[in-house]
């Protein structure tokens, strides 16, 4: 699913409205039908509903919500905020409809901003996408109001005072969403998790935007979807053998740590791989041996910690790397002689992200076009600096694709996969369950085993993050968010992979 900016959104909007050769208050009631069938569906009309209205489109979507709420026996009470007497065309027109029961309060001061009961339903109708400077004055007054209220707040496709593509000023009010429902396509700003606070849950409901328009529209984000990600799943020839899934080499644990090379591997057995050796301390041989039985294990030299890499390492299809390896010196050689001499595609997670931060001469020699990094926020500060906010990080997530060929996969709630032409695929599924040690030892695995098994590295990255994330949501369901580990995860992800198949 593409995510588009509000200009191209509107661009959209022209588009739709010239194709179609419908006036664009039309365009506007598809808008408004498709939030009241949301919201319809997610209310009982015996809650008390009250529409704060700007002078704007977005008000009169709101205003347009107000009669079709009216119409199926909500009790909806309005209030148009403005300073001023200048309204949108569209607005006029909505509010000439309204029908003579729902009368429009005037909110043009303080005085005049009503009271809020706490079991009321809010519906913020004030900004829209096209606001481009803070929410000040008597808006930021109601804005204040409605997030001091007890009332659950729902906003019509954007959090009013929340910019949807950049960062909104410090300065600026925001309301704070318990919901937000989108037309058509999600926002950027719904993915960052520095406005998780003012979006709330959000939905995206269609309003027949001109899907040709929407598809020959550049963007360089989209959001990873159950279709999509199907689409990348490859099926199984009849005469397959364990030949033809690819053999991996994990390079994994240290001595107290493992667990972390357990779950990488069974985590790329479970994903499919033909054939999975991994390399560990020797003090690991007896618990890989015992714990993951189908793996092939090489005890390193050195007791506790991987120093060297294994002979004839050009055999293995790609090797991952990083889960529990820790920092030391002996390890950090092994990097070097890794990132020399390798021939196939590389993940990096964890430690070995790590050592290649703290290493221009590591950085060097990144092959391009090979390597995928798996870094969590903090570890992708180190490889490519820090940034003042989240919109930065994304730019600095793309530049460093770009500057080093390479693709990162900076994990988060909506995990995003930047590439090395610039794009960044977010992810759509996932939970804070997940939010546990492990877990991304285990997305390493998946990763691992999907490069072994020839998809290109930018598949294996955006259908592992995806699958990675609905087997968390699989274990929620079982087991909670709270009491979910890694292993849950692991569990879990045949019946993603069928669940995928199956869709």
């Amino acid at each position: 699913m593409k995510i588009l900016t509000a200009a191209q959104t509107r661009e959209a909007d022209k588009v739709t409205i010239a194709k179609e050769g419908i006036a664009s208050v039309e365009l506007m009631e598809r808008a408004a039908r498709a939030f009241t069938c949301w919201f319809e569906n997610k209310f009982p009309p015996d809650q008390l509903v009250y529409i704060f209205c700007g002078p704007g489109n977005n008000g009169g979507d709101g205003l347009a919500v107000a009669r079709l709420l009216h119409q199926r026996g909500y009790a909806a009470q309005v209030f148009v905020v403005s300073e001023t007497a200048r309204t949108s065309a569209d607005f006029k027109a909505n509010l000439e409809a309204l029908p003579g029961e729902v009368k429009p309060g005037q909110v043009k001061n303080e005085a005049a901003i009503p009271a809020l009961p706490a079991d009321a339903l809010i519906i913020d109708a004030l900004f829209g996408t096209g606001l481009n400077r803070p929410a000040e004055g008597l808006f930021a007054t109601v804005l204040a109001h409605l997030n001091q209220s007890k009332a659950r707040i729902v906003s019509i496709d954007m959090p009013s005072g929340l910019y949807s593509d950049s960062q909104t000023p410090e300065a600026g009010a925001v309301v704070r969403a318990a919901y937000t429902v989108s037309f058509e396509l999600p926002k950027l700003a719904f993915l960052l998790p520095q406005h998780e606070e003012f979006v709330g849950e959000w939905h995206v409901v269609p309003i027949g935007l001109n899907a040709a328009h929407i598809a020959d529209t550049p963007s360089p984000y989209q959001l990873t979807c159950q279709p999509a990600a199907k689409r990348l799943l490859k099926p199984r020839n009849k005469f397959s053998h364990k030949g033809t899934f690819g053999h991996a080499l994990l390079l994994c644990g240290s001595y107290g740590k493992m667990g972390a090379a357990v779950l990488a591997a069974q985590a790329c057995l479970r994903s499919g791989v033909g054939l999975l050796t991994v390399r560990a301390p020797a003090a690991g041989y007896t618990v890989l041996q015992t714990a993951v039985p189908e793996a092939m294990t090489l005890a390193d030299t050195h007791k506790k910690h991987l120093s060297s890499l294994p002979d004839a390492t050009a055999a293995y299809h790609v090797i991952g790397v990083g889960p529990g390896i820790g920092q030391e010196k002996v390890t950090r050689s092994m990097m070097g002689q890794l990132l020399a001499t390798a021939v196939q595609p590389l993940v990096l997670d964890a430690d070995a992200i790590n050592l290649v931060a703290g290493s221009d001469k590591l950085k060097g020699m990144l092959p391009e076009n090979r390597v995928i990094f798996t870094p969590h926020p903090k570890e992708f500060e180190r490889l490519a600096g820090k940034t003042a906010n989240n919109y930065e990080r994304l730019e600095r997530l793309k530049e460093f694709c770009q500057q080093y060929s390479c693709y990162v996969v900076l994990k988060g709630s909506h995990t995003a996969v930047g590439t090395p032409e610039g794009n960044i695929y977010f992810n759509s599924t996932g939970n804070p369950g997940m939010a546990t040690g492990g877990t991304g030892d285990v997305l390493t695995g998946i990763i691992t085993a999907l490069v072994a098994q020839q998809y290109s590295l930018q598949d294996a990255c955006v259908l592992g993050v995806f699958v990675h994330g609905l087997a968390g949501d699989l274990a929620k369901a079982e087991v909670g968010e709270i009491s979910m580990t890694a292993s849950d995860l692991i569990r879990f992800l045949p019946k993603a992979f069928l669940k995928l198949l199956q869709a």
